[in-house]
């Protein structure tokens, strides 16, 4: 990518969703392959996804595709075949996790290391580009530091997630839902166990904290790290939520799209698609799902990450109950609530309740249930009714500019447009040329009907006549001049559209470490074979082969709970020094050490030991 364009990069569940993402302003979607995403809920059909490519280059948008989890060896002839595929549809780019695909016969398709590559040093960066990545999605640990330090020592493009849910577990290294009942996140089936109640423990088995979410954390929003992120050297932006709704992901591309182009106007710097986007709503982050947000201590700084209240979303705060009747209620706040609206509530054992609104009238919200909300209680609107119809039936409209000039020729007339990108078509017609009785008149049909582009991705700025004089031509000519001039400014664009080829080329350069362990996600021979290429001696399978992982580390995460709970050292009157443990619902238990020095924890699986 040019140093000087900054990609805002969008989810996409579907083909709806990712025209939606790109009507936005979305300069790139990403979007789960058929088999082999890390969303299985997500997958997409080959010729799906060539539509969505199709609606996307019109836009010199580019569609991504992800087939970033861990392949066993029989797998991998399934996964050419399929890449192969993705190479004759025209796709930008493959987000992988699984080295050994770079030991297939691939085709020159750009590929994306996945931030399950774990992609938290400078040093593994490095190799990623120099075995021929051109772009690597940084882990989202990272602080603007760590990532300046990658910046330096590489000239990779660098993409970086800026909003969505977090996985509380460091990219590609939590193994808690495999250890509890098999389903892999490496292998796009992760059991979500970050979102379940858990109780904590000291040493001796006196329950600190009990059934609360003490791994579920709020949502990412680095929103105002943005202009520090492009000087740190982050190419692409990234927004988590390949299972998100339509009204989910136009919002938030649309909140994206709005702030970076102000961004980008002050540093001089452009967006890596084309097209004038605007927007049917005004976008407001706290209007679709979020449990809370929070900058994951972006700049380095501890900050409160956890959402131990619930792992689903509250949404907007709308005010404070200041009345109750016998069916209805009343509140204070800026915001107001319309029917059909989702509201919640946290209830006097702070859990997360919710309802329904059926009706408003003056200030009286009557709810689908009214039982459990109490005077000087925080409402929140987890479901704005009138704000998601609007999103979900018309978001946005995205044109190319254009600008159309009429000239004479010998025989007829010579139609040119000139696009923003600097392509430009030419379309000549032979026909009589009558002298407009009323050139005003004429004038003003010309520029109507040449105009009339609604239907089509264009917009015109103007249309300059410079005929040596003004003709009079049939309102049907005119469309045909249109219809042919759109027609062949579409294929001069596709044609100048640039495409990006890179055919990984195999080496031996040696990768940063000679030891691996199950860390490194070696499932399959071939990825076997690519690291010993690279002098990597001797490899532990990982953790989905089987292996026992009684008292390994499941997970590693700069979240502490301890500091989330105000129990850090010298801030409590409990001892909490030492190894505590993690029950789940289940009973299970987890030994969980802190990392004091870097404020994080390690959690293993087994009971205390």
């Amino acid at each position: 990518m040019d140093k000087k364009k900054i990609e805002l990069l969008a989810p996409a569940k579907d083909t709806e969703t990712a025209n939606a993402a790109i009507k936005c302003g979305a300069d790139a979607v990403y979007i789960g392959a058929p088999r082999f995403s890390a969303r299985q809920a997500a997958d997409n059909s080959i010729d799906n996804i060539k539509q969505v490519v199709e609606f996307a280059h019109q836009y010199y948008a580019k569609v991504y595709v992800a087939l970033n989890t861990l392949l066993f060896d029989n797998e991998l002839p399934a996964a050419e075949k399929m890449i192969n595929q993705f190479y004759k549809i025209g796709i930008d780019g493959l987000m992988i996790q699984d080295m050994s695909l770079l030991e297939l016969d691939l085709p020159p398709i750009p590929l994306i290391a996945s931030t399950q590559m774990n992609n938290a040093s400078f040093e593994k960066v490095k190799f990623l580009q120099n075995v021929g990545f051109f772009r690597a999605i940084l882990a989202r640990e990272l602080t603007l530091e760590q990532i300046k330090d990658i910046r330096k020592h590489t000239t990779i493009e660098l993409e970086c997630f800026i909003h969505g849910a977090l996985c509380v577990g460091a990219s590609g290294q939590c193994y808690i839902s495999y250890s509890n009942g098999g389903r892999s996140g490496n292998r796009g089936v992760c059991a979500q166990p970050c979102r379940r109640l858990y109780s904590l423990k000291d040493k001796t088995g006196k329950t600190i904290v009990k059934d609360r979410y003490l791994l579920s954390l709020k949502d990412l929003n680095l929103s105002d790290k943005l202009e520090e992120l492009i000087d740190a050297g982050v190419n692409a932006f990234k927004i988590e939520g390949r299972l998100k709704e339509i009204s989910y992901v136009a919002n938030v591309v649309g909140f994206y799209r709005q702030k970076l182009d102000a961004i980008l106007a002050k540093k001089g710097l452009q967006k890596s698609s084309s097209g004038k986007v605007s927007l049917n709503f005004k976008s407001d982050l706290n209007k679709t799902f979020n449990r809370g947000y929070t900058d994951y201590g972006i700049t380095g700084k501890g900050t409160n990450m956890g959402s131990i209240n619930t792992p689903k979303s509250i949404g907007e705060f709308v005010g404070i109950v200041s009345k109750v009747d016998k069916n209805a209620f009343t509140i204070e706040g800026k915001s107001k609530l319309h029917n059909g609206d989702g509201i919640c509530f946290f209830d006097e054992r702070n859990n997360l309740d919710g309802t329904t609104v059926n009706n408003v009238e003056g200030g009286n919200i009557y709810p689908q249930k009214l039982y459990n909300i109490r005077t000087g209680m925080k409402i929140y609107r987890n479901s704005d009714h009138e704000f998601n119809k609007l999103i979900e039936t018309n978001p946005a409209q995205r044109k190319i500019l254009i600008s159309l000039i009429l000239r004479d020729t010998t025989e007829g007339i010579m139609l040119i447009a000139k696009d923003c990108d600097n392509s430009e078509a030419t379309i000549e017609i032979k026909t009589e040329k009558t002298l407009a009785q009323k050139k005003e008149t004429a004038k003003q049909t010309i520029t109507t009907q040449l105009q009339k582009l609604g239907n089509t991705i264009f917009e015109a700025t103007g249309v300059s006549i410079e005929t040596c004089e003004i003709y009079f031509f049939p309102v049907s000519v005119l469309n045909e001049f249109r219809r042919k001039i759109v027609q062949k400014l579409l294929e001069v664009r596709e044609n100048n559209r640039v495409q990006n080829k890179i055919k990984i080329e195999g080496n031996n350069i040696p990768y940063p470490e000679k030891q691996l362990s199950y860390l490194s996600n070696v499932l399959n021979k071939k990825a076997q074979a690519f690291y010993e290429r690279h002098g990597v001696e001797t490899i532990e399978p990982a953790a989905e082969s089987n292996i026992d992982l009684n008292g390994k580390a499941l997970m590693f995460t700069k979240y502490c709970i301890k500091q989330e709970l105000g129990l850090c050292e010298g801030k409590k009157r409990i001892d909490t020094t030492g190894a505590m443990f993690l029950e789940d619902e289940d009973g299970r238990q987890f030994k969980v050490e802190f990392n004091c020095d870097k404020c994080g924890m390690t959690i293993y699986q087994g009971l205390k030991q």
